[in-house]
């Protein structure tokens, strides 16, 4: 399959390991400051995000949905409340952002209707056409194969059913471009450093960005994959978007 420049891209350019352990490893490391840190860089914004992504999929009302990198278990959560399916799994490689996800939920009593596990986006433990929706939200970009993620994910479909990609993108008007570019480059790791010890992770945040396949690139990434039925939306001014297709 295509090899696409971000799925080059690892957190740790001297490291041995895969992207997909360097990413376990970076998201294990990071869990216990992920939610304070998305919405303080985001300033809430990313909550507001999701949501807008999560009505792609009201049309459907999918009963079932597999949230795949669900980490904290954020759009999971909403997700339950917006669409109320009978179940949701989550699938994510990190065990430090799904023990996050489990307190949460735990603490929400959504036992019953969302059930975290460990698992791959590229070889994904459940059987063809098990599910009426698959979101993903902020976790693409961590595919160590993205066309490999996607075929797994359009397996696991139902036909009919619905794939949701909430993503970032680069802003394309000018000033609202610059502005972006200094807030990831200056602002971002400054913020970092007085929060977290892991600033790497945040710099291959960017980076992994920048070399994204996005908009009409990714859409025709579905496209050869079979998906039908494909668009995006820009949110924010292009800062971030919402990719769907369908089965």
């Amino acid at each position: 399959m295509t090899q696409f420049a971000h799925d080059t891209v690892v957190p740790v350019k001297e490291s041995d390991l895969t992207k997909k352990e360097q990413v376990a490893e970076m998201f294990d490391d990071i869990a216990g400051r992920y939610d304070f840190l998305n919405r303080f860089l985001s300033a809430g914004i990313d909550i507001r995000w999701r949501k807008k992504a999560l009505k792609q999929l009201a049309e459907k009302n999918p009963q079932t949905i597999l949230d795949v990198a669900t980490g904290t278990a954020d759009l999971a959560i909403m997700a339950s409340d917006i669409l109320k399916p009978a179940k949701i799994v989550g699938i994510d490689i990190s065990n430090g952002m799904l023990n996050k996800g489990r307190e949460k939920i735990a603490a929400l009593n959504l036992q019953n209707t969302i059930e975290l596990l460990n698992g791959d986006s590229e070889a994904i433990s459940f059987p063809d056409n098990s599910f009426d929706a698959v979101m993903v939200a902020f976790g693409v970009r961590n595919f160590q194969d993205l066309q490999k993620g996607l075929s797994e994910i359009r397996r696991v479909l139902k036909p009919g059913g619905k794939l949701m990609v909430l993503e970032f993108s680069k802003p394309k008007v000018i000033g609202v471009s610059a502005f972006y570019r200094l807030y990831m480059n200056v602002v971002t790791p400054a913020i970092c450093r007085l929060f977290s010890k892991n600033v790497g992770a945040y710099k291959y945040l960017n980076e992994s960005i920048q070399k994204f396949p996005e908009r009409k690139n990714f859409t025709n990434i579905l496209d050869n994959l079979g998906y039908q039925n494909t668009y995006y939306k820009p949110l924010s001014l292009g800062i971030c978007s919402i990719y769907c297709g369908e089965k």
